[in-house]
């Protein structure tokens, strides 16, 4: 069974940074796509970034350029999500998530590309 923890959040001042981890077990992903989603508080489900296992290209919201940075250890199973310079507006719950197959161009955006999700983690940006 397949199983995605993430972990990592937290209360963090405007202008702070904190490092989100997604531990996959129960397959060894080697070829396919992981993403993190957040939904804000009120809010619909919005794409962060992504990754391809296999070649890393990575892709990112425009509202997280620069800002965030997306990261994996294939030894470890795990992908990171390093938010800097993170703002009241990055508040949300984030959700890791991991398709069976490399996902293409646009279609990593949408969440109904991915076959598993992770339980979530909250990041409350606030002074």
């Amino acid at each position: 069974q397949v199983q995605l923890v993430e972990s990592g959040g937290g209360l963090v001042q405007p202008g702070g940074s904190l490092r989100l981890s997604c531990a996959a077990s129960g397959r060894t992903f080697s070829n396919n796509t992981m993403g993190w989603f957040r939904q804000p508080p009120g809010k619909e489900q919005q794409f962060v970034a992504s990754v391809r296992w296999n070649d890393i290209t990575t892709a990112y919201a425009d509202s997280v350029k620069g800002r965030f940075t997306l990261s994996r250890d294939n030894a470890k199973n795990t992908v990171y999500l390093q938010m800097n310079s993170l703002m009241p507006e990055d508040t949300a719950d984030y959700y890791c998530a991991a398709s069976l197959k490399p996902i293409m161009g646009a279609l990593t955006k949408f969440s109904s590309s991915y076959d598993y999700w992770g339980q979530g983690t909250q990041v409350t940006v606030s002074s």
